[in-house]
């Protein structure tokens, strides 16, 4: 009788312990599912954008070539030179011109920023603004305030224009003359 009294005993304490200390526990699994599943899903995404790796880096090559290379020692007087040959081609009369701005945080371009004025017919001024983002020239117009001037006749604006320029020149670019009379 004591046997089995023992042995009770130790049943009841071996369920007391479980109840107390294993079967809380429980729960914890539902949770390491969903962890388990929120890593599988993450695990598949990173997969998929490895396997994405060879295009990524065919449109990198792509985009690199790109456009036309200047030099950065030229960079303000071709940015220039653009604005003022646009201007006289659309008759569009530059009233003034501020200092050009370089912005060099991108990883692959240069940006030059240059605030204009300029006075216009309206049909001048949307031929000069349509020409200046139109080619290779990778100009775009950051800001535009328009007001008639006094006799309104024209347009005065006020254009903040950049340009985006190759940090780092093509391949083809990339060799000097040096390097090629070798």
């Amino acid at each position: 009788m004591e046997r089995r009294l023992v042995i009770g005993v130790g049943v009841v304490l071996l369920i007391a312990l479980n109840w107390v200390f294993i079967w809380p526990e429980f729960s914890d699994w539902s949770n390491d599912k969903g962890r388990l599943d929120a890593a599988n899903a993450k695990l598949a995404t990173y997969q998929k954008m490895i396997a994405q790796t060879p295009e990524l880096q065919s449109q990198l090559k792509k985009y690199e070539t790109e456009g036309e290379f200047v030099a950065p020692e030229d960079q303000g007087v071709n940015f220039m030179r653009t604005i003022q040959s646009q201007s006289a081609e659309c008759n569009v009369a530059l009233q003034t011109v501020s200092r050009p701005i370089t912005h060099t945080n991108d990883v692959f371009f240069i940006e030059q920023v240059q605030n204009i004025n300029v006075l216009a017919e309206e049909k001048n001024l949307v031929d000069f603004l349509y020409k200046l983002g139109s080619g290779n020239s990778m100009i775009r117009v950051r800001d535009l305030t328009l007001q008639p001037d006094p006799p309104r006749q024209r347009l005065n604006a006020d254009i903040r224009l950049v340009a985006s320029y190759q940090k780092n020149p093509p391949a083809t670019a990339a060799k000097s003359p040096t390097a090629m009379a070798k």
